[in-house]
């Protein structure tokens, strides 16, 4: 269940905020007037998420790629990479 606050509760509870944020790796949603304003994470959390999306950005790349036939078997990329080095 979303940890739901009122854009005060940064101001006066930010403590507790931080620790929810840590403690269960999940963000707080804020409002204000009644409304979603926010979202505040630890640093943990977000570079968790961020990570996850570059990997997906990688991934849809692969396909992409795949899809144009713009790819070679592993062990080919492999032979040509030690080639080098041995060079």
């Amino acid at each position: 269940m979303p940890n739901i606050r009122p854009s005060s509760d940064l101001r006066n509870h930010y403590n507790e905020i931080s620790e929810f944020c840590h403690k269960y790796d999940e963000p707080v949603y804020i409002t204000k007037n009644g409304q979603g304003d926010l979202a505040v994470m630890s640093i943990e959390t977000y570079e968790k998420i961020v990570g996850k999306f570059e990997l997906y950005k990688l991934l849809d790349e692969g396909m992409d790629e795949l899809k144009k036939q713009k790819v070679r078997p592993f062990q080919k990329a492999l032979a040509d990479i030690e080639k080098g080095i041995s060079e």
